[in-house]
């Protein structure tokens, strides 16, 4: 076209382009070359006889059969007459028939959510075993996000769903934010109870949370995970930068939970930097928080048995003796059991749950009946709590060495004394540590010269008589105010 711009002829421009005469003449004239349509097969189809009567009517019945269900179909009812060289063949049609016949799909409609009206909660397990001293850490994550902005706040929640558990990540996620939205959206928490009483108890106590901080409680439909779409994605990306922070930091091992909420702390400090400026649109427009915190356990009263224990939730747990025969009132949380007597604190435990859902756990402590046991030693060979009263596994290797190297009733005195021991002078992992490096465990008698303070030189201290009528003054009431010293 330049070239015929320039004064060149038909002729001339079209050698200098290339291309043919008449192919410059279209060009000039705008014409555009008219494709004729391909309507016709090139190869013979291997499914003809068997796609309208077999294949279709299998699809129209089940939409979600896949072409290599139908292959093997075929495959089984007419063996050898369909190659595996047909398959993709079969696959290609199979979709073109769901894009052109097939049943309707269900179409996702994105959501445009003011800033401030809605928070949405939801629990979910990390993909990467953590590690806690060791031990496996078998534990959820609740996460609490803002829709609008996307701020999350991320709590470590030990059992399965619960009240108790909901209730403390969501208050904690509100404190940190220092506001409220309008609405709290989750999902219908169907792990949380076992029947329909329990599931209305837990409703009831989730819309009485809600109201305490002035929010409208919404909860999905059963079974429909896309509506907490928001949450879901949260929780995709919050595990992808779990294990990224793993693989760095190169273990997934930690001293403490302390130790692994801090870094879950930092991960999701990084996120909500990303956020920053939506987030100061959005608080801008949260409710204020009511000045104090919802009840966030769950309260029940239980009887100390005679065994100085308490049975909570199918787990056993030991408290002092003093508490035998007394009623306590509890607050149940998802991570421990706070007891009460009457108003007052008496003490506080880390919960336990069972491994199986038909199963029971314990926690016992010895420090709680020590000096009980010390009183009866031989009361520790057959009890049905012996193995928990053994503090670590190092405690268990002593009590194997004692039973091969003593009779039973001197292993019982032995094994009980040591605990004494270790509760008494604050040395219960330097104790085991330093008794398992001895070839033979030193007798009990070296032990009590050792630890008891009977054993030890005492002082000599000179005893000073008083007068005999300083006693008379005293019992007709006239006091004396100089020194004696009574013994």
């Amino acid at each position: 076209m330049k070239s015929r711009q320039t004064g060149h002829t038909q002729e001339t421009s079209a050698a200098k382009s290339g291309i043919s005469i008449r192919s410059g003449r279209r060009i000039e004239k705008h014409e555009k070359p008219v494709k004729a349509q391909h309507n016709w097969r090139t190869r013979c189809d291997p499914f003809s006889t068997v796609w309208e009567t077999e294949l279709v009517p299998l699809l129209v019945r089940e939409p979600g059969l896949t072409g290599t269900t139908l292959w093997e179909f075929l495959e089984d009812r007419y063996p050898g007459q369909y190659p595996e060289k047909h398959l993709r063949t079969l696959q290609r049609r199979v979709k073109h028939w769901r894009a052109t016949q097939g049943p309707a799909k269900e179409v996702m409609f994105r959501q445009s959510v003011p800033a401030g009206f809605q928070g949405i909660s939801d629990f979910t397990r990390p993909r990467t075993t953590i590690t806690i001293a060791g031990e496996p850490f078998d534990h959820l994550l609740y996460q609490f996000c803002l829709i609008y902005s996307h701020w999350r706040c991320v709590h470590i929640v030990q059992g399965g769903e619960s009240y108790s558990a909901l209730a403390d990540g969501l208050q904690t996620a509100l404190h940190k934010l220092d506001g409220a939205p309008a609405e709290h959206r989750t999902d219908s928490l169907s792990a949380a109870y076992v029947n329909t009483a329990g599931k209305r108890e837990l409703m009831q106590s989730y819309e009485a949370l809600c109201q305490h901080y002035n929010m409208r409680p919404t909860v999905n439909n059963l079974g429909v995970s896309h509506e907490n779409g928001a949450i879901e994605t949260a929780h995709g990306s919050l595990k992808h930068r779990i294990e990224q922070a793993i693989k760095v930091r190169g273990s997934a091992d930690f001293p403490a939970i302390e130790a692994y909420r801090r870094f879950l702390d930092k991960i999701v400090d990084k996120l909500n930097k990303r956020c920053k400026g939506r987030m100061v649109e959005e608080q801008a427009q949260l409710k204020p928080l009511p000045r104090y915190r919802f009840m966030d356990f769950s309260e029940l009263t239980v009887k100390v048995t005679t065994s100085s224990t308490i049975s909570v939730k199918r787990g056993l747990y030991s408290v002092h003796s003093r508490l035998i025969g007394e009623k306590l009132r509890i607050h149940l949380y998802h991570d421990r059991v706070e007891c009460f007597a009457g108003q007052t604190r008496v003490i506080t435990l880390p919960r336990v749950y069972p491994k199986t859902p038909e199963g029971r756990a314990r926690r016992i402590d010895y420090r709680h009946v020590i000096h009980a046991l010390a009183a009866k030693p031989q009361a520790f060979r057959f009890s049905r709590l012996r193995d928990d009263l053994l503090p670590t596994s190092r405690y268990r290797q002593l009590w194997q060495r004692a039973e091969q190297q003593f009779d039973p009733q001197q292993a019982c005195k032995w094994m009980v004394s040591v605990l004494r021991f270790a509760y008494d002078y604050d040395c219960e992992s330097q104790l085991a540590t330093e008794l398992l490096q001895k070839e033979r465990l030193p007798e009990l008698k070296a032990l009590q010269k050792r630890f008891l303070r009977h054993h030890r030189p005492q002082p000599v201290i000179a005893p000073r008589q008083h007068a005999a009528d300083t006693y008379d003054q005293l019992l007709n009431g006239n006091w004396v105010t100089q020194e004696a010293v009574y013994v």
